[in-house]
């Protein structure tokens, strides 16, 4: 039994079928390919489809949706591109999902005051494709090309976010839709501001469990004059993360550090046909000025010479780091690829930078002689990293390996000062987590909050937080 046999399904009335067909006629969708589709992520649970899905066109739909939603206590589930590793989308309780893909518009680019609102199906390399002309970028990347909405959502980071931080620092401003209905904005775009309750914060995370986001607006940045990438191989795992430690404790303003154990490195030398080194490795990038740039990669090299990093490989042309950075985003699909057939079963432990060598090591050596491949990847500029674990789809005991091996981890993580998620957010997967990290006074907190703002329990249930104690 896995937790989708475990919740109650609320079906829809024949009244809540006639109001939605009412306001949205043929985009009440209910054929079983497209119900399929939005039942499906990339989470390890199997398929479980809504019982209708709408494409919202605008703000003034998605109101309607969710009145229908709320009069008659059908769940709603937003659904960016179905990139969650955590079944976020998944209405295991029923219900229809709002398929964001038709709100994708750039709404407005203030480049003075760098920050740029979007519509939530906005996707992050179409953002970015937008504000080009501009000089300016957003910075956020996680491997999935995924939706701006999507990431506000999951509190989502990626690769730059030693630099440039996560979506929690990198949202100024959204409009939700609640459940009465109302449409609110959760603050200004001031760069900062003292009044009132942090709203926005609260709503940066919450994965579609307290609203519904209908807009977002988000910093931009100037794109850096100088961009150099490079790789270094290393003997060991320890000796790699080590390197990484040492290189944030010195200051340097790095923009991107990557680590991908020996394995992960083959799997991606397979996907993306290259013929990196098969060794442990970091991957580096370099923002700034021209002279900033050269000091700062002299003093990474010369840290991780100290660890025995060896081969230290420059790519100064931008097509050779956007092939690099594109087999790092891929690794996620590279290793699917160690084991066709497989699902990913991936951790998102984050420690703090000082217990980073400790936490992958003691996890490296707990998965040696695990009857499944796995790979090991990370954001180690701010403690975080991936396991990536590929079972049989069809073997219980794979499933409550990895189960196990997951726990162990985010109970060490836990130990640590860290957190069991530091990008990929809670969703189904990671809820049994939450009491031993924040504690059962802060859990009934949330709990607090998620009746206080969604009382007849429509918006995503059955993530997060759980509705009772």
């Amino acid at each position: 039994m896995t937790v989708l046999d475990q919740q109650p399904v609320r079906t829809l009335s024949d009244a809540a079928v006639t109001a939605f067909r009412d306001r949205f006629g043929e985009r009440f969708i209910t054929s079983m390919a497209v119900r399929e589709h939005h039942g499906t992520d990339e989470s390890p649970y199997p398929v479980c489809p809504p019982e209708a899905v709408i494409f919202p066109r605008d703000t003034e739909e998605v109101v309607a949706a969710v009145n229908i939603c709320n009069q008659h206590k059908v769940p709603v589930i937003p659904f960016g591109i179905g990139s969650s590793l955590e079944g976020h989308v998944l209405p295991i309780e029923g219900g229809i999902t709002l398929d964001f893909s038709e709100m994708n518009k750039v709404l407005a680019i203030n480049a003075e005051d760098f920050t740029v609102t979007v519509q939530p199906g906005v996707i992050r390399t179409q953002l970015n494709d937008e504000i080009r002309h501009t000089g300016l970028f957003f910075p956020i990347d996680p491997g999935a090309h995924a939706s701006i909405g999507g990431m506000t959502s999951t509190r989502a980071s990626g690769t730059n976010a030693v630099r440039y931080g996560t979506m929690r620092e990198n949202v100024v401003s959204m409009k939700v839709v609640t459940a009465g209905g109302k449409v609110i904005r959760t603050s200004s775009r001031a760069r900062k501001s003292s009044s009132g309750y942090d709203l926005t914060r609260l709503f940066v995370g919450s994965e579609g469990t307290l609203g519904i986001i209908v807009e977002i607006t988000v910093r931009v940045y100037p794109q850096p004059e100088a961009v150099t990438a490079a790789i270094c191989n290393f003997p060991t795992l320890e000796s790699a993360v080590q390197s990484v430690i040492e290189i944030m404790q010195s200051g340097v303003a790095i923009a991107r550090v990557e680590f991908m154990d020996t394995r992960a490195v083959k799997a991606v030398n397979a996907y993306s046909k290259l013929t990196l080194k098969e060794t442990p490795l970091l991957l580096f990038e370099f923002h700034g000025s021209e002279t900033g740039v050269r000091e700062q990669a002299e003093i990474v090299q010369e840290i991780a010479r100290d660890n025995g990093g060896m081969d230290f490989e420059w790519a100064e042309k931008s097509e050779d780091r956007k092939r690099l950075w594109t087999a790092r985003h891929n690794s996620h699909y590279s290793g699917l690829q160690l084991r066709p057939g497989s699902r990913s079963v991936a951790t998102d432990v984050c420690v703090p930078i000082s217990r980073l060598a400790e936490c992958v090591s003691e996890t490296a050596q707990e998965l040696e002689g695990m009857p499944f491949p796995y790979t090991i990847v990370g954001h180690v500029g701010d403690g975080n990293f991936h396991v990536q674990m590929l079972i049989d789809p069809d073997s219980r005991e794979e499933w409550e390996m990895s189960e196990d091996i997951n726990r162990r981890l985010v109970s060490r993580a836990i130990r640590m000062d860290g957190t069991c998620s530091g990008e990929h957010g809670v969703g189904i997967h990671k809820m049994a987590f939450l009491k031993e990290e924040h504690g059962e006074d802060a859990l009934e907190l949330m709990r607090l909050i998620k009746h206080a703002y969604d009382p007849n329990n429509i918006f995503n249930p059955g993530k997060l937080v759980s509705w009772h104690a």
